[in-house]
């Protein structure tokens, strides 16, 4: 381990910067932008690295509202990075009570796990490890970056293809816990699995080609046609079809999911004409590569023969694809020992005062500790690892999904979970609603003890890392020999998207919007 007084004053820094901290979040948190339109809080994140000292390639990898931050000179190179998207049909103000937030629509985006603690707390991190550099004359280098569209796993398979990870020598990936299953401690083998996501875009360009029926009409006008069934017919059928054939796609094990988001739709206001364009996203999570691509298989054949049933022509576009997580034992172990020396969050009275107004709100009986103990204490990556396997089939190597896995390829990385404040349920199956949720990640007591202590123990773990080569070696040589010889290795998995992929940001995501009537969500705050 590290000298213990480099690794204090990273945790110094994060204690007398904590009122610094909550500010950061709370701008983050009430900007609440979406996947792909984070312009103002990647802004705000460039702005403050410069601020900072470090080098900013503001827009990295093609990405608006991404970023690429380096800091320091010689020495092994540190990674990590900021989420900051929001999730549209989550406003809610940072009360005890259902209050979407003011002047947006009640489905505008709101953070839920939320990213703004993610990004704060991982740049609370660097900029720790960074004071200890400066202190106690440490060489090194940190690679800190802006990954946009978590929520779509969009930008850091991105930045993989294009190389961003290929000079980091090590890099800590951070999550706020967002269940009891895994919460204060590090991933030991089963990280997060594929994400893939694509959009089918129909277009009805020729209806006039649908209807034989004008050959026996002297006038061809649409009053006197069979319509084309165009572009909101292929998008339903395309809808329907796949839910029919969903249950023929995999097995139903591997806790794989498929689920679909409209993005545009018709935009005729003539009842009369064949709707010309519509999109369809859809996004799919598996624990391989290769069910994957039986999804993406069934997909594609379901579009090509909606397009010819609807006259339309159908084009793809993929948004995204992930590769399964690897493991890295030795630094997972490294940043635990970390973690553990920092201790699990803590939540003051102020804290524990807001749980019970939530609870009282909800017809409760507020309760002495209404902070479930699991993000109270700590878990080792091994009781967590256990935890896992009983919910899963043996042969099921990966769960859930998130992009920092693309990270994984690249570098020796950990996945550290810090416990975020959660409510006690008042009898087994109980679930609270997602507005409870997301207010308690919005509430300054209630949040700011994880970003205080992932802060802390990313700090720690940098310095570590920095400091004491045998612990950066050993955690290198395990990603040689999971990767049988390191990027290009004969285990190793390339990234999926090309390397002069476009970055897709031309599509119709939910966002904000500057009109004559003002700024607001686009559905306007009226409708």
């Amino acid at each position: 381990m590290a000298d213990d007084t480099a690794k204090r004053t990273a945790i110094e820094w994060v204690d007398s910067h904590a009122g610094a901290l909550s500010d950061w979040h709370a701008t983050i948190w009430d900007l609440h932008e979406p996947a792909w339109r984070e312009y103002r809080s990647a802004a705000w994140y460039v702005e403050r690295l410069r601020a900072e000292g470090f080098e900013v390639e503001a827009g990295s990898g093609g990405m608006p509202t991404a970023f690429c931050a380096t800091w320091g000179d010689g020495g092994p190179t540190i990674g990590s990075y900021a989420e900051y998207d929001a999730v549209p049909g989550n406003s809610q103000d940072r009360v005890p009570y259902e209050c979407p937030r003011p002047g947006v629509h009640r489905w505008a985006a709101g953070h839920t796990d939320p990213h703004s603690a993610l990004g704060i707390a991982a740049l609370g991190g660097v900029l720790a490890a960074k004071a200890a550099m400066e202190r106690h004359g440490i060489r090194g280098r940190i690679k800190f970056m802006g990954e946009p569209a978590e929520k779509t796993c969009g930008s850091k398979p991105i930045h993989a293809a294009k190389g961003y990870y290929d000079d980091i020598d090590a890099a800590v990936s951070f999550h706020p816990s967002f269940g009891s299953l895994r919460a204060n401690t590090t991933i030991l083998d089963t990280h997060c699995g594929a994400y893939w996501s694509c959009i089918y875009t129909f277009e009805c360009a020729h209806p006039e080609t649908w209807s034989a029926s004008r050959e026996r009409s002297e006038m061809a006008s649409a009053h006197t046609m069979a319509r084309a069934p165009g572009a909101n017919d292929a998008l339903c059928l395309m809808y329907t079809t796949t839910k029919y054939t969903k249950e023929a796609m995999l097995p139903h094990t591997g806790t794989w999911t498929l689920n679909e988001a409209i993005l545009g739709a018709g935009d005729a206001t003539a009842d009369n004409l064949a709707p010309r364009f519509a999109q369809i996203q859809y996004a799919w999570r598996a624990p391989t590569l290769a069910m994957q691509e039986r999804i993406a298989e069934v997909l594609d054949r379901n579009a090509e023969h909606v397009a010819a049933m609807t006259c339309t022509r159908v084009r793809k576009a993929w948004v995204t694809r992930t590769r399964p997580g690897l493991p890295n034992h030795a630094l997972a172990h490294l940043c635990y020992r970390n973690l553990a020396a920092v201790g699990a969050p803590v939540w003051d009275e102020a804290a524990l005062a807001f749980c019970r107004e939530i609870q009282g709100n909800l017809g409760l009986e507020p309760m002495a500790q209404p902070v479930l103990a699991a993000m109270r204490t700590l878990s080792t990556p091994e009781q967590c690892e256990a935890n896992v396997r009983r919910e899963l089939p043996e042969w099921q190597l990966n769960y859930t999904s998130d992009d920092y896995t693309d990270w994984t390829w690249h570098t020796p990385t950990v996945r550290l979970i810090v416990g975020r404040c959660t409510l006690e349920p008042p009898r087994p199956g109980y679930q609270y609603p997602a507005w409870a949720w997301n207010a308690l990640g919005g509430h300054a007591p209630t949040i700011d003890p994880t970003v205080q202590v992932a802060a802390k123990t990313i700090g720690a773990t940098i310095v570590d890392l920095l400091t004491e080569p045998s612990a950066l070696a050993a955690a290198r040589a395990e990603f040689e020999q999971r990767t049988g010889g390191g990027i290009g290795g004969t285990r190793w998995v390339a990234p999926l998207l090309p390397a002069d992929f476009e970055p897709p940001i031309g599509f119709h995501w939910p966002e904000y919007v500057t009109t004559a009537r003002g700024h607001e969500w686009y559905i306007p705050t009226t409708a």
